[in-house]
């Protein structure tokens, strides 16, 4: 483990430097030694005798730092017997660790590196050195070895690559041999465990074999997987692991309970044996038949309606392992399914088909006894069908049993194997039998069945009939076939029958040649026309030709297939034409028909003839020649025979056309008889009668298991090998089916059954499926009955019980259980626990998930009883305490396997045993007691008590990672006491090391590691009854300052000490840890102070001591930079006090540029790694938070950092200083350079190149480097390269001091395994690192021969640095930021895209994905710089918006953002990402606020775009965002302010591109929410989650507010979100809250002390105008809540709610906008303002009036009486009684008010004022929508002086609504009735007609409208205007009208005006 955490160092980017020590720290001799501790020291070895002269401090030398060998050494293995030097063999590595080095600083490199051991060779060493060990006898041994080796596996992986078996360097070589060496033993092992397994042994041998095979062999499966692809196993592996593959491929437990380690010795024994692993495949065959078998055994024997489908493959799986059980009642059963099925006729064709398959393989099985058991069963259900029991029965379905043997396969397979079965007698009885009962139960079956049987047998009867026999009873039911029937129905069809009666002509039997004569002349004699034909059939002619075709000469059937064509075809065809031909010479036709016959030898020619129709000639000669003048052509008979047997040969088609043609066969029978004498045409008849008669059984793809669809090619003809041996055939033909096309080939043969693991294999498989599985099997094993009779091969023997019990891992653990309760003696219980560890082993290799099965197990077991007893007291011996530290070892193990799913009883358990009251041993062994403390002279029993303790720290150490995922209340309570404790007693442990003369130094590291993890955990000095918990802090701290003291800054520190790095660095991380925990307890206390020591040393006493933390300062030099990072991390701790800024700064006077040109430097050091710089980073923004002078003033405090020029003598200070430090150090183009190179990969290679790199300037590959080779390659790289061929930093970085162009590394996102410094914990001004290892990092070069690693830790931290520089000197900074670019350059580095690909691979994990946390780290990182950035962002958008408004820079920025912010988080597990994520989303949403706030026009386009691209996201991620409101109100405040900010700057932007004529084509939001119908489900998600969030929470909670503007902004912009809130009642629940408040305040106006009650009713108005708020938004726009506010009383409401509403402005405002937005464009609310109101209002407004009887009678008033002041009011006034005076009801409601009185009562303005005010403008909007109606107009026009008041109004201008009165006019022109007074009134008249010659052509337009339609018939009217002045106005802008608007249809408002003044000429010109 440390090793790894050593390789996680130098892989991790954070890390890296370029720092020159004088032993690398990447060398191997780092890691040496594991008693090191965590990290390594990179000191020597303690073997190295030599003492370091000591240069700083103590001038005394200590040779030794511990003065105890043996324990030096016991913490790197389990065992502590031996001395440290008979732990070290010849190849180990630790032999490095002793080299002699006395001059260490002057030590050649090259020569040093060459000594020590790669990683990949210490991991061979390891594996060369302990694989040997697992063949010893001990299982402590074997079980330690194990865990070593698994650890050195998961090493093996990161640093060996698959590569390797390819590589043929020296160094690949040594390497493979080395593997193989190992792979072999592995391999023996194996083999050796395993045949040691025997009955010879006791049964505890046979336990520890059974287990070490186990266990090794999953080790060993796994190291395969990890070394050696699969493909390559053939080339390398040796023939011991190939025998122990094959071993393990058959070995059936473990098949069973490791399923995936199964497959893959499978996979490599396919590789390696084909032998081996052909017989392991028909093994597993043989084991799935068995397991189908028994399944079908179990399911046939169950009750209820059964899957007959899956029954029958069940059975035809089960047939291939009859061999092996021979469970002979399975096929009854099978045969039973069979003809159940075929019964039924519902079956389906299916079901039917795969059972008949079934049948056809038992029929033809190969093993004699399953083939003669299956014709039984058939025979017994054929009997019991037809038997003559049933005579008496009316004719039923009985008979349909028989149904499954009536298909031809199944007679066919009866008819040719069965009746012929050599082997077995009984076969060939039952076969016979079956048919006898068939072809003799006509009267037992239904018609149906008979018909069917018939049917199924006619393919058959080519072979029965070669049974044919008169004296057999068979062979003459046979016979009876071809018989004619006396009864008016035949058995066969007549064709059939006839080609029946023909085929007995060629049985052997005479006699039945004789019959088959006889029945053939009845045939011939009563065919039609038999009189016309030859010959006369007689007895004379029968006599002759019994032996007709039994010739001694048959005929070949064979024909050519030549390549090329010999013959063309147009002489084919000129030879058939003579042939055919009537007029040519028969001689010439007969040399014809010989060439054809020739020519017919070759297959290609067949095509021809049949296209000339050949046959059809052929048979014409035929006919003519039996008829009665055939004498004639009797010559042409034997060449056409000829032909036609060619051509039917090679025509399968023909043949079965021509066979089913009864007249041939009688044509063909009849030559044969003419020509009897003649051989040659008997011969070929004979020939032509085997090619037709036997058609059907030649075809043997008739007979096949699974006929294709495809139709079969013409294939040679060939015949069943039965028909030649029943048959005399005139031919020779190829034979097939000499075996049964059915039979099926078993898997296993004699010879493989005899293999012992073959036949331990499936006994045990038999075992488990008939007992369905180990559970089952186990149970019945351990009970007194047996219900199985079965072959004693099938039993169980002793080895194979013991063998299941051991390998299933809960019987194996109930069996160590029990062990441990009746054990008599320690061996026994340390037995048991081993074997329980060696479960738990089996769960982390068998690659099983977790909880593996062993922990699941455990959780079921009651073991914690089991073990209680050894945990609850106090070791009394030796042997107490060994095995007291087996048992702890395994629950450190169990806990460390279940940390992902821990199980609370478990934990619940160990905490309550650990706080017991009384006696409390496992706490107090880690303390000596006084009498133990005397026995240290006992060597053996003081390595056994140090190996307890290091147990016991361990534990404790794995329970506190283990808890940091509990949420349980209890166990989290336990915890806290326990943590309180442990931290007490780890104090006391420390203390035991007082002495520096004597100390252990292993058990002093071992216990500050502890103490570094218990002290991570916030709160753990608070939780002890008796001690304070600042107290307990204060003791640490005295503690640790005295390790830090004693053993490293008064000996010269690191370089000086004998202390190893891990005490360093464990003693620096409590420290920092601890400062932590004083912040949090010690409240307002000053505690700086105690962390202050003296500088100076004892031997100075006459110096005065200073106090101070100047031994904090050489830590932050140290040599390894994970001290300097942690004592960085505590500097940056303590500045986040001022007395700590104070306090460091003072300790550093005495350094060259105190603590800021300290720190500066090491943030700018470019040889430092970033992790370091970063924890300088968060010094620096601490030290500037602190408000610094700009000048020196006396006595203050903190006067920032100090420049002083020697040169010139000038001094500065504070801010001056900071600058010039800042100028000085190039600050900003170092920050440039960092960000510019940012490297954003998780891990990175060994690239440091090595020492040897360093000082040489080539690079041989060949040599040390080339294990470079096997590292593993990254997982995703640009390019594929090997990281050996990566250049050097000699190579890579080579620019000249002025260049800025730099060589980036590959980028490698390889993962690590878990980092060692998962508890480091780095904190500056409020912020704080995640404990989690920083993978991610940078490259930046600013000077040759440096590779600098720049991490986005780092510049988050850099980011946090510049916003409080921002904040100091506003505008320096930004002038630096601008010259430097780096706002750009920061926001380049964000990357959605990276974060978005780490995410997917955390929520799809697979198995070749990298570990989980090293992710999670990865985008944790990314995250902090995210919200970082962002911070900065804001900082620069307050101080200088022009830094972040560019395009270039806020259109990829923001994609960004948007691209975060919808990443989905769903299925991440991990509760500190999701925290993380959930800070930076809200950094990201406040940030995208401002943007919008500060430049809306420009970024809302980007934000809408970005939003549209991810919609569906988006709102998920909004939905998440606000149900946050309890867990994280930040992000819900932020999310929804977002959300709010970007509607309303929408809702802006649109109202501002109104006046705009052209459209934009980027979407918005309004757009997203509305227009599409997919997004309708997601708004409605997003509206309810609002709603919930609004209507959730009380009045006072702040965050329903939030909710509410978010919810405002929603209503506004998106209808389908109105209509949402409708459905959810929004309106009905604001009217419910309106009349709420009403009720509440008219209550509480009635009390007493109204002054009380002034900031309830605060509250309570606050609430009011929410409320209207929403639902002044609800309502805009949208009639049908409008309707739903009518229907709800809005207004009775807000009238019950006046005399509030009038004593608030803002209320008042909210109110009168809901009004207007009410109102507009929905005359029924309109109306609804003029009802009375029924409600009583107890309180009176004090100052503006009493209510009145309706809403618009208020309103009215109000109007009236509104001061000229509150102008705000005024206008929403007037806006609504604009919006009422469309309604007739209103309007009526005005008149009877006199309200329009008040208008008269307008004053004009005076002076040199030519503007109407506002409160005249907004009478004017009234009067002009009362002018809109009729009755408006009239009310205008009864207001005396009202049209000469509006006549001097048109004289003034206004800049908004300049034509107002003009507008008046013109609407009370239109009516007739107003008319006369219009015309009445001249002075109206001359405004009108000036409007013509007005400058403004909307004044034109309106003078020329309100002329016309004042004169349009309206006689007076025309008289009037005829006078000059008028008409002339009119004519001139007539004509000057038409010259300027020529086109006039182009603009509607031009024609409009020209139409208007055409009318008024011809009016006016018209008499």
């Amino acid at each position: 483990m440390y090793l790894r955490n050593r390789l996680n160092f130098h892989r991790d980017p954070g890390f890296f430097s370029n720092k020159h020590d004088t032993v690398s720290q990447n060398s191997s001799l780092s890691y040496c030694h594991e008693a090191r501790g965590t990290h390594h020291s990179q000191n020597p070895s303690p073997g190295s005798s030599s003492p370091r002269p000591s240069v700083v401090g103590r001038t005394g030398q200590r040779p030794r730092g511990d003065g105890q060998d043996w324990d030096a050494a016991s913490s790197s293995g389990s065992s502590s017997h031996a001395h440290v030097n008979s732990r070290i063999s010849v190849h180990s590595p630790l032999d490095m660790g002793h080299i002699d080095l006395p001059e260490l600083e002057t030590e050649d490199t090259l020569e040093l590196q060459f000594q020590q051991l790669s990683l990949p060779q210490f991991c061979v060493s390891i594996l060369e050195s302990a694989v040997p060990l697992l063949r010893t006898g001990s299982r402590q041994v074997i079980i330690r070895v194990l865990e070593l080796l698994t650890e050195d596996m998961t090493l093996i992986g990161e640093a060996i690559s698959t590569d390797i078996w390819d590589d043929s360097s020296l160094f690949g070589i040594d390497m493979k041999e080395k593997l193989l060496l190992v792979l072999g033993a592995l391999g023996e092992t194996m083999c050796y465990h395993k045949s040691s397994i025997s009955l010879e042994q006791p049964e505890v041998m046979l336990v520890h074999h059974r287990m070490a095979f186990i266990s090794i062999s999953l080790f060993a499966v796994r190291l395969l997987q990890t070394l050696l692809p699969v493909e390559k196993a053939s080339e390398f592996l040796s023939e011991p692991m190939s025998t122990a593959l094959f071993l393990l491929s058959l070995d059936m437990p473990i098949s069973l309970e490791y399923p995936n380690i199964h497959e893959a010795v499978v996979a490599y024994l396919e590789q390696l044996n084909s032998e081996n692993y052909s017989i392991y495949k028909r093994t597993a065959e043989a084991v799935y038949s068995i397991e189908c078998t028994c399944n079908f055994l179990s399911d046939i024997g169950k009750e209820g309606e059964k899957n007959l489908l899956e029954l029958v493959e069940l059975a035809d799986q089960a047939l291939r392992s009859f061999s092996y059980h021979q469970h002979f009642p399975l096929i009854k059963e099978i045969i039973s399914i069979c003809s159940k099925i075929w019964k039924s006729a519902q079956a389906s064709p299916l079901l039917q088909g795969e059972s008949q398959k079934v049948l056809l393989h038992m029929l033809s099985h190969p093993l004699p006894r399953v083939k003669a058991e299956t014709y039984h069963c058939c025979l017994e259900i054929t009997k019991e069908c037809l038997g003559v029991h049933n005579v008496t029965k009316p004719v039923s379905s009985l008979c349909n049993g028989i149904h499954f043997l009536l298909h031809p396969k199944v007679l066919y397979e009866i008819s040719v194997f069965g009746i012929q079965e050599p082997e077995s007698e009984q076969v060939n009885t039952a076969a016979k039998a079956i048919l006898l009962y068939l072809l003799q139960g006509r009267l037992m079956m239904t018609a149906l069945t008979w018909n069917k049987f018939i049917e199924s047998l006619c393919p058959v009867i080519p072979i029965l009939q070669g049974y044919a026999d008169t004296e057999d009873p068979l062979g003459n039911c046979i016979l009876l076939l071809s018989k004619a029937s006396s009864d008016t129905e035949e058995m066969l069809p007549c064709t059939t029958r006839l080609k029946s009666m023909l085929r007995l002509l060629l049985v052997k039997k005479p006699s039945v040649r004789s019959l088959a004569l006889k029945l053939l002349a009845f045939h011939l004699t009563s065919e039609e026309g038999a009189d016309t034909k030859r010959p006369l059939i007689d007895a004379r002619v029968l006599s002759r030709v019994t032996d007709l075709f039994i010739g001694k000469k048959p005929i070949e059937l064979r024909l050519d297939d030549r390549r090329e064509l010999v013959i063309k075809l147009e002489t084919v065809e000129k030879v058939y034409e003579i042939f055919t031909s009537d007029d040519v010479d028969l001689v010439l036709r007969k040399s014809a028909a010989e060439q054809l016959a020739v020519i017919m030898q070759d297959i290609k020619m067949h095509a021809v003839v049949k296209k000339l129709c050949l046959i059809d000639k052929i048979i014409e000669y035929l006919n003519e020649c039996v008829s009665q003048d055939g004498k004639v052509v009797e010559c042409l008979v034997q060449p056409c025979l000829t032909l036609l047997r060619k051509v039917l040969c090679g025509d399968p088609v023909m043949r079965v056309s021509l066979s089913q043609q009864s007249s041939l066969l009688t044509v063909l029978f009849r030559v044969s008889l003419i020509f009897h004498e003649d051989c040659s045409v008997v011969t070929e008849v004979g020939a032509l009668f085997c090619l037709l008669l036997f058609d059907e059984v030649s075809r043997m793809d008739m007979w096949s298991v699974n006929p294709s669809n495809k139709p079969s090619l013409p294939s040679v003809f060939s015949l069943p090998v039965s028909v030649f041996r029943r048959y005399h055939l005139p031919v020779h033909v190829i034979g097939h089916h000499a075996v049964s096309p059915y039979s099926i080939v078993l898997p296993l043969s004699a010879d493989c059954l005899a293999l012992k693991p073959v036949s331990d294999m499936l006994r045990i498989a038999w075992n488990l499926s008939w007992y369905h599985g180990s559970d089952n099997l186990l149970k019945q094993m351990n009970s007194e009955t047996k219900t199985q009779e079965i072959l004693d091969a099938l039993k169980l023997s002793t080895e194979d019980i013991l063998t299941l019990k051991i390998t299933h891992m809960a019987s194996g653990l109930q069996d160590c259980l029990h062990s441990i309760v009746q054990a008599a003696t320690h061996r026994e219980v340390r037995a048991a626990v081993t074997r329980m560890s060696f479960y738990l082993l089996n769960d982390r290799l068998s690659l099983k998930g977790c909880p593996g099965p062993c922990g699941v197990t455990l959780k079921s077991l009651a073991w914690h009883t089991a073990l209680n007893r050894f945990l609850q007291v106090l070791p009394a011996c030796t042997e107490d305490e060994k095995l007291l530290i087996d048992i702890i070892h395994f629950l450190n193990k169990l806990i460390k396997e279940q940390r992902k799913n821990s199980s609370l009883e478990l934990l619940n358990w160990i905490l309550e045993l650990l706080l017991r009251h009384s006696a409390n041993p496992l706490l107090d062994l880690l303390v000596l007691t006084e009498s133990q403390a005397r026995e240290e002279t006992d060597d053996i029993r003081t390595a056994v008590r140090q190996q307890l303790q290091k147990e016991l720290i361990a534990l404790f150490d794995t329970l506190l990672l283990n808890f940091m995922e509990v949420t349980d209340r209890k166990c989290s309570e336990l915890l806290y006491v326990f943590q309180t404790q442990l931290a007490l007693k780890l104090l006391q442990c420390l203390k035991v090391t007082d002495a520096p003369h004597f100390y252990g130094l292993p058990s002093l590291e071992r216990t500050l590691r502890g103490m570094a993890n218990l002290t991570a955990f916030p709160g753990w000095s608070s939780h002890s009854p008796l001690t304070k918990p600042l107290d307990i802090c204060v003791k640490y701290l005295s503690g640790l300052l005295e390790v830090i003291t004693s053993f490293y800054v008064e000996r010269g520190g690191n370089a000086m000490s004998f202390m190893g790095k891990g005490v360093t660095k464990s003693t620096i991380l409590c420290l920092l840890h601890l400062s932590h925990e004083m912040m949090a307890q010690a409240g307002s206390l000053e505690w700086m102070s105690l962390w202050f020591l003296p500088l100076g040393s004892h031997s100075e006493e006459h110096i005065p001591t200073q106090q101070g933390l100047a031994w904090l300062i050489p830590l932050w030099v140290d040599r390894d930079p994970e001290v300097r990072f942690t004592s960085l991390g505590l500097g940056s701790a303590l500045t986040t006090l001022e007395t700590g800024c104070v306090a460091l700064a003072n300790s550093c006077q005495n350094i060259s540029g105190g603590l800021w040109g300290t720190v500066v430097n090491i943030l700018l050091d470019q040889s430092e790694c970033s992790m370091v710089r970063r924890e300088a980073a968060f010094i620096l923004q601490n030290l500037l938070v602190i408000p610094m002078p700009t000048e020196i003033i006396k006595d203050y405090t903190w006067q920032g950092p100090c420049v002083h020029d020697e040169d010139s003598g000038l001094s500065l200070i504070g801010k001056p200083a900071l600058q010039a430090l800042l100028y000085h150090c190039h600050f900003y183009e170092h920050l440039n350079q960092m960000v510019k190179h940012c490297y954003l990969g998780r891990c990175m290679f060994d690239l440091n190149f090595s020492a040897f790199d360093r000082n040489s300037e080539s690079n041989d590959l060949n040599g040390l480097d080339d294990s470079f080779k096997f590292w593993r390659a990254p997982s995703r790289t640009s390019q594929d390269r090997d990281p050996s061929s990566l250049s050097t930093s000699e190579t890579t970085v080579a620019p000249s001091l002025g260049s800025t162009e730099f060589q980036p590394l590959v980028q490698s996102t390889t993962l690590l395994p878990e980092a060692s410094h998962d508890q480091f914990v780095a904190q500056g001004h409020q912020e704080s690192t995640s404990p989690r290892p920083p993978h991610d990092s940078s490259l930046s070069a600013p000077l040759p021969k440096l590779c600098v690693f720049v991490t986005p830790s780092l510049l988050s931290a850099m980011c946090s640095l510049l916003d409080n520089l921002l904040t100091i000197a506003p505008r320096d900074t930004a002038k630096a930021f601008r010259q430097a670019h780096l706002i750009e350059l920061l926001c380049s580095i964000a990357d959605a895209t990276l974060i978005q690909t780490c995410v997917q691979e955390l929520r799809a994990l697979l198995p070749s994905s990298p570990p989980a946390e090293h992710t999670q780290a990865q985008v944790s990182f990314l995250l902090e710089y995210l919200s970082s950035l962002s911070r900065l962002l804001q900082s620069c958008l307050l101080v200088e918006p022009d830094l972040v408004i560019q395009d270039e820079l806020v259109k990829p920025l923001i994609t960004n953002i948007i691209g975060i912010l919808t990443i989905c988080t769903k299925d991440v597990l991990d509760k500190e990402l999701i925290s993380a994520f959930y800070h930076t989303w809200t950094h990201l949403f406040n940030l995208l606020a401002m943007l919008l706030r500060k430049a809306g026009a420009i970024t809302l386009p980007f934000v809408t775009v970005a939003l549209a691209k991810h919609w569906t996201a988006a709102i998920d991620m909004f939905c998440t965002c606000a149900g946050l409101s309890a867990t994280c109100p930040a992000l819900y405040t932020a999310s929804l302010q977002f959300l709010s900010v970007l509607l309303t700057e929408e809702a802006k932007g649109h109202l501002q591109a109104k006046s705009k004529t052209h459209l934009c084509c980027s979407p918005t939001v309004a757009s997203l929410l509305d227009d599409s119908q997919e997004n309708q489900k997601s708004l409605e998600q997003l509206s309810d989650v609002i709603l919930q969030c609004y209507e959730g929470k009380s009045s006072k909670d702040i965050l329903k507010r939030v909710a509410a503007n978010a919810l405002m902004s929603l209503l506004a912009v998106s209808r389908r979100a109105q209509k949402h809130a409708l459905k959810a009642n929004l309106i009905d629940n604001c009217m419910e809250q309106m009349k709420h408040i009403n009720a509440q305040l008219n209550l509480d106006s009635l009390r007493p002390g109204k002054a009380a009650l002034k900031k309830k009713e605060d509250g309570v108005i606050k609430e009011l105008s929410i409320a209207m708020q929403l639902l002044r938004n609800c309502l805009y726009q949208n009639e049908e809540c409008k309707e739903a506010a009518l229907e709800a009383h809005l207004v009775p409401v807000l009238h019950s709610l006046w005399p509030w509403i009038l004593m608030d402005d803002s209320l008042m405002q909210i109110s009168l906008q809901l009004l207007c937005v009410y109102t507009a464009n929905f005359p029924n609310g309109c109306s609804s303002l003029c009802w009375s109101s029924c409600g009583q209002h107890p309180v009176q407004a004090t100052h503006r009036g009493a209510v009145s009887n309706s809403l618009m009678l208020c309103i009215l008033k109000l109007a009236s009486q509104m001061p000229l002041e509150n102008t705000t009011v005024q206008q929403m006034v007037f806006m609504l009684l604009s919006n009422l005076a469309l309604s007739h009801d209103c309007k009526g409601v005005i008149q009877k008010s006199n309200f329009l009185q008040n208008f008269l009562s307008l004053a004009l303005p005076k002076g040199g004022n030519k503007h109407l005010s506002n409160l005249t403008i907004l009478w004017l909007k009234l009067l002009l929508n009362i002018s809109s109606g009729e009755d408006g107009q009239q009310m205008i026009l009864r207001l005396d002086g009202c049209l000469d008041l509006l006549t001097e109004m048109s004289k003034y201008k206004h800049k908004s609504s300049p034509l107002l009165p003009l507008l008046i006019f013109h609407n009370v022109c239109f009516s007739p009735a107003n008319k006369p007074k219009i015309l009445a009134n001249e002075k109206v008249i001359t405004v009108l007609a000036a409007c013509l010659e007005s400058e403004n052509q909307n004044a034109q337009r309106i003078g020329a409208a309100a002329l016309w339609a004042l004169i349009y018939n309206y006689q007076k009217a025309k008289t009037a205007l005829k006078s000059p002045s008028v008409k002339r106005r009119v004519d001139e802008a007539y004509s000057l009208a038409k010259k300027t608007f020529p086109n006039s249809e182009a603009n509607p408002l031009n024609a409009y005006y020209l139409k208007c003044l055409e009318n008024l000429v011809q009016l006016l010109n018209s008499s």
